[in-house]
């Protein structure tokens, strides 16, 4: 029996712990979190730091294992990566994930080469003019980290006199102390999820987003179909497969953030060399394009073939359980709600559980999904729920 090891093996990973071993793969996972709920899944678990790339080697060299991946988090990919390459084992080449994980880096490569259609890229450190740099830029620009996910540290900046205070913010969020400023993009955004097999990209799904109001901008809730014109999704498929082609990425799971503006410009604002989070590999890429995509990326990082179809299938929408924060004093009836709304939730929620104000995805407390024939149903469904579930949660 192959073996595979999951870096990472929190309640998102926990989806691919479990399909690695219901399709016949010993499963080992990682996690610095002695209680990581993924271990529960695993045949084999390590209390280890992700980040910890040594360590997790080690361990990987132990096991002898075949194959190793990470999914859903950004903390994982450069031990995967580096990982694969110190075993010969399938996987992106280390160098190409170091750039990635740096968003000044990925922003300057996809700038240079016109791989979409933005258009200022700045990077700022403990140590860079910030008084200075604020003269040059034309506002509104967003500020984030140079690394990490889920929108820590973001914000936008509509004048010179508020550049220094969310560059502090952005640095004192990114494990390189390093942040990003480019060009406030006025539209929507969308995500994106591909997949590259042999070195060629294939982009599965572009993602209708909805996302936090200013300024923290994190996402809510996604779904399949989008609302896109044909020609602007045509579009922003190919701003997909450019980035992936001037950046070298030639193997596994690629996930986007885009904004999409109302004249059909697409601007690439985050990327990610692992499958999405927030259900998107596990549930919305499987329900709506009918692809065993989990099963793709665990075969794909074992080095077994595994077939790559889309076909015609559901509508289907997420919603996030994003609070205003405050203490849990009632548990709804989530058996009922998903019954009489056709959704299915997953959450971690308890009674007397503090749960903060929702600012990233790392405050959200679980999901629903929603899948129907017709993507305004499945919408219906998933925004009646969260209602119900707000209303009874306080």
């Amino acid at each position: 029996m192959k073996k595979l090891l999951i870096i990472g093996a929190g309640f998102l990973q926990s989806f691919v712990v479990k399909k690695s071993r219901s399709i016949g793969y010993q499963t080992l996972a990682v996690d610095g979190n002695p209680n990581a709920v993924g271990f529960n899944y695993a045949d084999k678990h390590a209390v280890i730091d992700i980040t910890d790339k040594r360590a997790c080697l080690e361990y990987a060299k132990n096991e002898k294992v075949d194959g190793v991946l990470t999914a859903a988090t950004d903390y994982g990919v450069l031990t995967t990566s580096y990982i694969a390459q110190r075993m010969g084992l399938p996987g992106l080449n280390y160098k190409v994930a170091q750039i990635i994980k740096n968003k000044y880096q990925t922003r300057k490569c996809l700038f240079e080469n016109n791989a979409d259609d933005t258009e200022q890229v700045y990077e700022v450190n403990k140590d860079t003019d910030v008084e200075q740099l604020a003269e040059k830029l034309n506002y509104p620009v967003m500020v984030k980290p140079c690394d990490g996910s889920g929108s820590r540290g973001t914000s936008r900046v509509n004048s010179k006199k508020e550049l220094k205070k969310a560059c502090r913010f952005a640095i004192n969020s990114s494990i390189t102390n390093c942040a990003l400023i480019e060009t406030f993009i006025v539209g929507k955004e969308y995500g994106a999820e591909a997949f590259v097999i042999n070195g060629e990209p294939f982009v599965l799904a572009i993602l209708q987003k909805w996302i936090t109001n200013p300024p923290y901008y994190a996402e809510l809730g996604h779904a399949i179909p989008n609302d896109l014109k044909p020609e602007v999704e045509t579009h922003a498929k190919e701003c997909v497969r450019n980035a992936i082609k001037v950046l070298g990425i030639d193997f596994g799971a690629v996930n986007m953030d885009m904004i999409i503006t109302p004249g059909g410009k697409v601007h690439i604002i985050d990327i990610g060399v692992r499958m999405g989070g927030n259900l998107i590999g596990s549930h919305i890429i499987p329900a709506g394009t009918g692809i065993d995509y989990m099963s793709a990326v665990i075969c794909n990082a074992i080095g077994d073939k595994r077939e790559l179809t889309i076909k015609e299938n559901a509508a289907v929408v997420t919603r996030l359980l994003a609070f205003g924060g405050g203490t849990i004093k009632h548990l709804p009836d989530f058996e009922e709600i998903q019954k009489n709304n056709n959704v299915e939730i997953y959450h971690h929620l308890k009674m007397g559980d503090v749960v903060n104000e929702y600012h990233t995805n790392l405050d959200g407390c679980g999901y629903i999904v929603a899948i129907d024939k017709d993507r305004d149903v499945a919408l219906k469904n998933a925004e009646h729920a969260l209602i119900q579930v707000e209303k009874m949660i306080f």
